[in-house]
């Protein structure tokens, strides 16, 4: 008897500990009979990144108060933590699971053959390349959520190129890899568009998954960037780019924000932020589950579908001039029209 009661004791402590809790102390979980249950997996970086994560979790608290869900999350730690993580929600029947990461592509292709009724989707989803040099598409229980970075990044380089005093801008990228690679590649060709005489300095914080959650990495190659003479630096690289922020306060230069409004991190050194907006896009995914809906396969999100962008408001205005916003919104229009092509690859 004994026994038994210490196993049952267990389960109810596992179950209590899968039971997050967000700030503002309500329960994550909205116990609903018949609602649809979905499961997030955060990226390296984790909560709190001010950024990518934090995006994504702000879709999943939009879907859990407007649909009705019942949603939880796992900050998994390194390696086999992600797989455990997508499994615990598999195996405990959850109707959506989304990893949050190009880093879990391999274990939700792997579980969604494994759990072939669950629905998955995996933001930044690295389609693979046959030997014939095919895409490979997803599981057909798969979403496959992608960004069109470039074309934000595009036009916060525009943006940079004409503001910049000495013609000497910087980005910062977090594990030097082709998603990372787009955002430098946007940016840099939104430069140079709008400035041939600008030059770009580029460095990245490492190539494992810890060079996204670096600050001190991305304080020491934003003060290096800034001691060469550039006077803006574009960061993509989850929490390591707040270390970019300190170096921005320090110089007295500028910083570009990724992902999401960064402004609040520096005021007055911000000089915009290229939005990426995950939150809408996990938003969407899961209304589709709750509406009975879910188709698997590739989804984009550019600029014409309003996925990517970047923010001009009352905080940063004074910054970016109206004839700059000028150009840039016809370069959107030129972009969203197909008359620009926007590379993926830096020079």
């Amino acid at each position: 008897m004994k026994k038994v009661l210490v196993v049952i004791g267990l389960l109810l402590l596992f179950d209590v500990a899968l039971l997050l809790w967000d700030p503002g102390g309500k329960a994550v979980r909205r116990a609903q009979p018949g609602a649809v249950r979905v499961g997030l997996v955060f990226d390296v970086g984790g909560r709190g990144d001010k950024s990518f994560n934090d995006a994504a979790y702000a879709g999943l608290m939009r879907a859990r108060d407007e649909l009705a869900i019942e949603a939880e999350y796992i900050e998994p730690g390194e390696g086999a933590d992600r797989e455990s993580a997508i499994r615990i929600f598999a195996s405990r029947g959850f109707s959506l699971i989304i990893g949050v990461g190009f880093i879990f592509t391999d274990d939700i292709t792997l579980l969604a053959r494994e759990y072939p009724r669950t629905h998955f989707a995996c933001v930044d989803y690295s389609l693979q390349v046959d030997a014939a040099g095919n895409v490979v598409p997803p599981p057909d229980n798969v979403v496959a959520l992608k960004f069109r970075e470039e074309e934000g990044s595009f036009l916060v380089g525009a943006i940079a190129g004409q503001v910049s005093r000495t013609k000497k801008v910087g980005f910062v990228g977090g594990m030097d890899i082709p998603l990372i690679r787009r955002f430098e590649a946007g940016y840099q060709a939104g430069v140079l568009h709008v400035c041939p005489d600008c030059r770009v300095v580029a460095n990245y914080a490492g190539v494992t998954g810890s060079a996204f959650k670096d600050p001190g990495k991305g304080k020491e190659l934003a003060l290096a960037q800034y001691r060469q003479g550039t006077d803006i630096i574009f960061h993509a690289s989850g929490s390591t780019g707040l270390g970019v922020f300190e170096a921005a306060r320090l110089a007295g230069k500028l910083a570009i924000g990724v992902d999401a409004d960064q402004y609040p991190e520096a005021p007055g050194h911000i000089l915009t932020s290229m939005i990426k907006r995950v939150d809408v896009a996990v938003l969407e995914i899961i209304g589709e589950v709750a509406q009975g809906r879910f188709r698997g396969g590739v989804r984009s999100f550019g600029l014409a579908e309003d996925g990517v962008g970047y923010v001009r408001d009352e905080h940063n205005q004074e910054l970016i001039p109206e004839a700059v916003r000028t150009r840039v919104e016809e370069l959107r229009r030129q972009i969203v029209g197909k008359a620009i092509t926007v590379p993926i690859q830096p020079r």
